[in-house]
């Protein structure tokens, strides 16, 4: 018999190799000060690039005025206990009211946080005799929400509509054969490289299959459409997704999350969410505070326009300098080049040690073998002269990442610090 303690240490994980040489640098990193698009890293300044904080709502002075006078009111505990039992308040009905408005929906439901509130949504949606099928690129808590279910579950090919098709094909024949239902899944857009989810060519299947569609629109929500309603309203398709799901960690500068759907769905998912029901209510301050985050939403329009002058002025700056973004239509923006992960490490140290830009930096196994992502996540909050010393130094790495400057630092990096990395 083996001690699971034992195989955990034999064994850390793809990211857990790292750690001795990543930890509080690449993996964990400390950054201090206000959020915004200058923060304090390893005690020098650096441009950032890594908050999900697009509409710069974090520090938005009415947002801060908003939050403390809600926690001075309420504290951090209040109100106590989940939901269902003695966590319930006017001004979380209130949120939802506004937000399933905003969302074109007829009712929408409070999560305390989008990681579970996602994996219980469809542990809620589905049982055993039902077919999940769902993009390849899906985020974490989607595919973690599919291990939960008992019953069959499909992968297509990202963004893959004839991949879907065939997959859909195989759902309703297993579907029908157990007397289930099908599920799709896909985002409003995929966080890592900033691509749409093809809402609006799912949608249309629905004319061939039989099938209902949860959309996960973390990224899009408060970026995308006319009113910053998400990718649903952007495709002009919003009415066709039956569960349309949320987090406040992105454009509401917050934590927590929202489902909203069919008055009738949105019900009965709430008495059978195990995440919420069996979770402490979400707290007054992110309840009123969510509420003055979704009036900015409506009322201030200016703060997105800045926002997308914001990532076009990045994005095309990368293009024209001939940088790969592969096609993102949001904003994110990811920049990918070809290295390994020792020269995505030394290339990503180079921008926050000698350029002062800080970017996150994806590997394996997140992406495939030899490449190199770095993620950009611009806001509101950037300003021009940011942007042109961001691209500026986008430049000096690339041509040092081209002559071999990295490679030769890797080869005598492994050799000092005798590293092996499986990926290699």
């Amino acid at each position: 018999m083996t001690d699971i303690f034992d195989r955990l240490r034999g064994n850390p994980g793809p990211l857990g190799q790292f750690a001795d040489y990543a930890e509080g640098y690449f993996v964990f990193p400390k950054l201090e000060g206000p959020i915004g698009p200058r923060m304090r890293f390893q005690g020098r300044e650096v441009i950032f690039w890594s908050a999900n904080d697009y509409l710069g709502l974090c520090n938005h002075p009415e947002v801060l005025e908003a939050d403390a006078k809600a926690a001075a009111q309420y504290g951090m505990f209040y109100p106590m206990g989940a939901r269902a039992m003695s966590g319930e308040t006017e001004e979380h009905q209130q949120l939802e009211r506004e937000l399933a408005e905003f969302v074109d929906k007829e009712a929408a439901y409070l999560l305390n946080f989008g990681y579970q509130g996602m994996v219980s949504t469809i542990d809620a949606l589905v049982g055993r005799h039902d077919v999940i099928v769902y993009d390849a690129d899906s985020h974490a808590c989607i595919v973690d929400g599919v291990r939960l279910h008992m019953g069959k579950s499909f992968t297509y090919k990202h963004n893959d509509i004839e991949s879907l098709e065939k997959n859909l094909v195989r759902a309703t024949k297993v579907a029908q054969e157990q007397g289930g239902g099908i599920l799709v899944i896909t985002e409003g857009v995929f966080g890592m490289r900033g691509l749409q989810g093809k809402i609006k060519e799912i949608c249309a299947l629905k004319s061939k299959f039989s099938f209902r569609l949860l959309v996960d629109d973390a990224h899009g929500f408060g970026t995308l459409g006319e009113t910053g309603a998400g990718a649903g309203e952007e495709q002009g398709c919003q009415d066709q997704i039956d569960v349309y799901f949320s987090t406040f960690a992105k454009s509401m500068a917050g934590f927590g999350a929202f489902i909203a759907g069919d008055a009738d769905i949105i019900r009965i998912l709430k008495y059978n969410l195990r995440s919420q029901v069996f979770a402490k209510s979400l707290t007054m301050p992110m309840v009123i505070g969510g509420l003055k985050r979704l009036d900015l939403l409506r009322t201030r329009p200016e703060i997105k326009a800045k926002l997308w002058e914001n990532v076009h002025k990045l994005q095309n700056g990368l293009i024209e300098r001939g940088f790969n973004i592969g096609g993102s239509n949001t904003c994110v923006t990811p920049v990918m080049m070809q290295g390994s992960t020792v020269e995505a490490t030394l290339l990503s140290r180079d921008l926050r040690e000698n350029f002062g830009i800080f970017t996150s930096v994806v590997i394996y196994p997140v992406i495939p073998k030899g490449m190199i992502l770095l993620r950009l996540i611009p806001t509101a909050s950037h300003t021009d002269s940011e942007i042109n010393e961001t691209l500026a130094a986008f430049e000096e790495i690339q041509k040092k990442l081209v002559s071999g400057f990295y490679k030769e630092q890797e080869k005598k990096l492994l050799e000092e610090k005798n590293l092996q990395f499986k990926d290699r």
